[in-house]
């Protein structure tokens, strides 16, 4: 499982979790809440009407008197009121009082006028001076028929204990306050929970993506891929700066030894030959041998000061992760440039160069000068392999999205066995005629310049003998 997956996961079921709970919490103290606000609502309400109440029930009238009046009419009367998007037309509540025994001297329904209530939570308790209060199922086979029941006690002007009012109201009518309630805090929880999951699933993504750009540019590293830092965030950047001078160190330290391993085992061979010569020049011999082994130790220090030459040039482009500061080439100004450095080259052979440059063709971005190197290096191997007074063609043209410029000649061509390994670092072919190998870097070279462009080198043979080294990049 991947790390983003597990982080989001992870984050999810904790969020989940706390959300479901939270909600949960708050959906049951919703009723709870809501039932606690009516209680005290009607202890006021209680008492309020058992202030009232008094006068008529020590005059012994109160089934019949004023406040019998007032409470029937309660009934019939519309408050017209709209609370919160409910409309309420009716009182809902229901009034009873009991004598000092606990018996009803008056209901507001009318239905247990007579009966004795003694026994019930509220007269019982309200009775011995206790708060009463009850809730009881009108319909025992309904749950939702239950009535809460509150209770005041009733005192004469001398503060004794008459007789007790009850204050009743079935707890189905803040039903729809309830439920609407609840329904709020769960459409919220769900969209905080939504907006969670949405929050995390970012965070796992970016996360993820911060640790994929890392763990691509280390997989391009240790491939031995040009690999540029990617740009990440916060501690991801610390971390990514941390792997690149890491990288960087490393990758200094074993391309020193690895040049410096190369380097000596290539020097060898010429250093030999100026050895052996300087050896020879000490014994006494004739002015034509003398002048023989000094031209051989000119032509190996050539060599070795060529050798050392590519290969710092070398060096600069491979140690080099991308261009630094690419710049629009103009491909018909850089063909020319080729063709007037490697003018007197070809000249001393009695070759030439003929150019082909299509018209219109678009300027890539990139490093003029490595792309002049890097052409030269094709004319100049080709020179190599070709016969004197021959011709060599430097043709560009577009090809789709690309531009392509081919060096073509008429020399012997590529050997099988030579085919996959002539861009090698110091790997070299024996020159027509018996002429001495090349330092095998200037291929090396053109590779690495074009792959420092996004681009690629071919070498392959041409029909009809020959060889054609093409040189792509990216239009």
């Amino acid at each position: 499982m991947r790390i983003g997956l597990r982080i989001f996961l992870g984050y999810f079921a904790i969020v989940a979790l706390a959300g479901l709970i939270v909600t949960k919490v708050f959906v049951a103290q919703v009723k709870p809440g809501v039932r606690q606000a009516m209680e005290d609502t009607l202890v006021d309400t209680a008492n309020v009407l058992a202030e009232l109440a008094a006068d008529d029930l020590v005059a012994g009238r109160i089934a019949d008197g004023r406040f019998a009046t007032h409470v029937r009419a309660l009934r019939g009367r519309d408050p017209g009121a709209a609370i919160w998007g409910f409309s309420k037309r009716q009182a809902n509540y229901r009034i009873y009082v009991t004598d000092a025994r606990g018996v009803v001297v008056f209901d507001s329904e009318g239905r247990d006028t007579g009966r004795d209530f003694s026994r019930w939570n509220d007269v019982y308790r309200t009775l011995r001076g206790q708060y009463g209060a009850r809730s009881t199922l009108a319909d025992p086979a309904d749950p939702a028929s239950s009535v809460m029941h509150v209770a005041a006690p009733v005192r004469d002007a001398g503060g004794r204990l008459i007789g007790v009012l009850t204050v009743a109201k079935p707890n189905r009518a803040l039903q729809p306050f309830i439920e609407r309630s609840q329904g709020i805090i769960a459409r919220w929880g769900a969209l905080l929970l939504g907006v969670a999951l949405l929050t995390g699933l970012a965070a796992a993504w970016w996360l993820s993506r911060q640790l994929g750009l890392l763990r691509g540019y280390a997989q391009a590293v240790t491939a031995g891929e040009r690999a540029v830092l990617p740009a990440t965030a916060g501690e991801f950047a610390e971390l990514g700066q941390a792997l690149e001078t890491m990288r960087a160190r490393l990758e200094g330290k074993q391309y020193v030894e690895q040049y410096v391993h190369t380097l000596t085992h290539e020097m060898k061979s010429p250093l030999a030959a100026i050895r052996a010569s300087a050896e020879l020049l000490e014994r006494p011999m004739s002015d034509a041998e003398r002048a023989g082994f000094v031209a051989g130790i000119r032509a190996q220090s050539d060599r070795l000061a060529r050798m050392i030459d590519k290969l710092l040039a070398l060096a600069a482009v491979e140690h080099r992760q991308r261009l630094e500061a690419p710049e629009p080439v103009e491909i018909d100004a850089l063909v020319a440039g080729v063709a007037a450095d490697c003018r007197n080259r070809l000249r001393a052979r009695g070759q030439s160069l003929e150019l082909r440059v299509a018209e219109a063709l678009p300027a890539p971005e990139g490093d003029a000068f490595l792309l002049r190197q890097a052409l030269i290096n094709l004319v100049e191997n080709a020179s190599d392999f070709s016969p004197d007074g021959a011709c060599i063609e430097l043709a560009a043209e577009r090809e789709g999205g690309r531009v392509v410029m081919d060096v073509r000649d008429r020399g012997p061509g590529v050997p099988d066995y030579a085919a996959d390994r002539v861009f090698e670092r110091f790997y070299s072919l024996p020159r027509p005629g018996g002429g001495s190998r090349s330092s095998g870097l200037g291929l090396c070279f053109v590779a690495e310049v074009a792959d420092l462009h996004g681009g690629e080198v071919t070498l392959r043979n041409r029909e009809g003998g020959g060889a054609q080294a093409r040189f792509v990049l990216p239009a």
